[in-house]
């Protein structure tokens, strides 16, 4: 998945728009360094030395990985677990609710 969300902060880095990553290992340095390997550049929290038990994935009520949700202008979760074209055309809808036309319908895994 992280081509494709590479690929959705490049196209919507002028918009509204942003991914927030929770990782859910035990191990801190490993995730540095899957943030390094994997060009992770969006903001991403740590759950805790529980790891998928932790504080994060509890509040927000999570108990499979990955757990994709998608919110609103107001903060409301509108789409859970939408994938590749799913997540365009949530994503497409939301931005054109905010006034903003693109057209996310095609993605390149390669961007």
């Amino acid at each position: 998945m992280y081509p494709h969300e590479r690929s959705l902060a490049k196209k919507l880095s002028d918009k509204p728009f942003a991914i927030i990553g929770v990782n859910s290992d035990k191990d801190r340095d490993s995730i540095r360094e899957i943030v390094k390997e994997k060009n992770i550049t969006w903001r991403s929290f740590w759950n805790g030395a529980n790891g998928t038990q932790g504080p994060i994935s509890s509040a927000w009520n999570v108990s499979s990985w990955p757990t994709i949700y998608i919110l609103d202008a107001e903060g409301k979760i509108r789409f859970k677990n939408k994938r590749g074209s799913d997540m365009d055309k949530a994503l497409t809808l939301l931005m054109r609710e905010m006034g903003h036309e693109v057209d996310l319908t095609v993605h390149d895994e390669k961007d």
